[in-house]
């Protein structure tokens, strides 16, 4: 364990000597142009702009993803931004999720940081600017909403970065087109293979189980459902009407927060898996997919029937399987299949951006936010340029002259992923593409789904008792539920079940609930 440990700990070492190799490199061509820091120049709707002809700052930005796909500041999404703003990006992509807390304990930071895990950490006065401060300061016209604000509010009362991927519920309420992102579960199957077999219908989880069999006997060498690595569970919890979002915590008859493992739905989910496994319909290999791009590989050639992952699953298998030539098309599930069916979004955005104290130029940073802030900037990072590669339809909708699943294209172009500040509408309405299968099925998501943000606020502070808890008991589940779901018996995999809950009690679980439920009314009490 002690080798294993300081394998690990090398290894984090390593990757962030070379990020800071990469981003000391940044940091040397931002103080090149450090004479430059006055170029930006006001738009009409208050940003930044670059139409003095100077050369544009370049600022380090650390994107705290391993799997994110743009690595470099590049294309025309890329281009019209640093002509607006005067602010051109030097990009390093994480290699591990171990890269930044490393660099923030070493204290030698990029210019902006781009995170989801380091949220709490980062939101601190000692390693980066509070926005509330620069705004003040440098862009008293930059607005951002109260209920922003709140979400995104430290301790001390600053809020260091807005979180990308949030929307009010007036928003969502206005913009009827908005259907919410990727980032919600479905399953589509072989068309052919179903055509085959009768086209049997599929409204029930019964139905699909069915159909599942009569494919695992009569094509013994294809795997019946194979499964995205990060989207294994959510599809199947929401059927059983397992009503928790990504906070993990769910509101009890007793009026009071608890984790989701004692759910009283979650040992039916349980079982259920287990009898999919049993029966051959999941295969065990699927547990242990080191990436998320071998279910995809198992799909696109042909050796799986249905294949779990986000919404977009067919639209993007029916694209893959059209470059390769495959003679069939993939449909979607309906996203319920039993009138228990349900999806909470507790979000509160995805992830922020930070201005970190190491940056020499933090009024041309700000500006920079207060541009992809703006109506104008949203809609070029999600959408792309106006008449060239969308056009507002008279509804209300944005028209896109591509596909806005068509990975290659959009990766090439810079498009959705610059979001560096962005929000779910702009987002959501990037979703509305009549005719195509992921519309549909956010059509049919946004009917089951439950909005509950003040679930979001409860987060457990970095370094806390609570946050230690929570980390434990999440190794914990991730290490457990492969063994509930794999077990040789329903017997095993009830007791595999009752262990994991025992585990938790011990790592503190009621304690964590208990601050939970405690901060769940403060909360709550601050958003009405």
């Amino acid at each position: 364990m002690r080798m294993a440990n300081t394998k690990s700990f090398a290894a984090a070492a390593l990757s962030v000597v070379l990020a800071l190799v990469l981003l000391a490199g940044c940091g040397t061509n931002a103080g090149n142009n450090g004479g430059e820091t006055g170029n930006a120049a006001k738009t009409g709707d208050g940003s930044a702009g670059a139409s003095t002809g100077k050369k544009p700052v370049e600022l380090s930005m650390f994107i705290d993803f391993p799997w994110y796909p743009v690595k470099e500041w590049k294309g025309p999404i890329a281009d019209m931004i640093t002509e607006k703003t005067g602010v051109k990006l030097n990009i390093t992509v994480s290699t591990d999720d171990n890269q930044l807390p490393v660099m923030i304990a070493s204290g030698n930071l990029p210019d902006l940081i781009f995170t989801a895990n380091q949220v709490d950490r980062l939101s601190n006065s000692n390693l980066s600017y509070p926005w509330d401060d620069l705004i003040n300061k440098y862009a008293p016209d930059f607005k951002i909403d109260p209920t922003r604000k709140l979400v995104n509010s430290a301790p001390d009362g600053k809020f260091y970065t807005v979180r990308n991927a949030f929307a009010t519920q007036e928003e969502w309420n206005a913009n009827p087109f908005a259907l919410g992102n990727d980032g919600n579960p479905g399953v589509a199957v072989r068309t052919d293979i179903l055509k085959a077999l009768g086209n049997p219908q599929i409204k029930t989880v019964d139905d699909f189980v069915n159909v599942l069999e009569k494919v695992k006997a009569k094509y013994p060498d294809m795997v019946p459902l194979i499964m995205d690595p990060n989207w294994m569970e959510q599809y199947f919890k929401a059927q059983f009407g397992v009503d928790v979002g990504g906070t993990e915590l769910y509101e009890g008859d007793d009026n009071k927060l608890h984790m989701f493992i004692t759910h009283p739905k979650m040992l039916e989910y349980y079982k259920f898996m287990n009898s999919l496994y049993r029966k051959g319909l999941i295969i065990g290999e699927n547990f242990a997919f080191s990436n998320d791009q071998i279910d995809d590989d198992y799909a696109n050639s042909g050796k799986a029937f249905a294949h779990m992952h986000t919404v977009s699953i067919a639209d993007t298998d029916n694209l893959a399987a059209k470059k390769s030539g495959k003679p069939y098309t993939w449909q979607m599930l309906p996203t319920a299949l039993s009138p228990d069916a349900v999806l909470v979004n507790d979000g509160i955005g995805f992830a922020g951006t930070f201005i970190t104290k190491s940056n020499k130029h933090p009024e041309e940073s700000i500006k920079f936010l207060q541009y992809l802030a703006s109506d104008e900037g949203k809609k070029l990072v999600m959408w792309g340029v106006e008449g060239k590669q969308w056009h507002m339809d008279p509804k209300g909708y944005p028209v896109f002259n591509y596909n806005p699943n068509d990975g290659d294209y959009v990766n090439s172009q810079g498009l959705k992923w610059y979001y560096f500040y962005s929000d779910a509408i702009a987002e959501g309405l990037r979703a509305y593409v009549p005719g195509t299968q992921t519309t549909e099925a956010l059509l049919e998501t946004k009917k089951i789904t439950k909005i509950r943000p003040v679930l979001g606020l409860i987060h457990a502070p970095a370094d806390s008792e609570e946050q230690t808890i929570k980390t434990k008991i999440d190794d914990l589940v991730k290490n457990q539920r492969a063994k509930i779901i794999l077990a040789k018996t329903e017997q095993e995999a009830v007791q595999a079940y009752q262990d994991m809950i025992n585990t938790a009690q011990q790592y503190g679980m009621g304690k964590y609930e208990q601050w939970a439920t405690e901060q769940y009314a403060q909360k709550k009490d601050l958003m009405k």
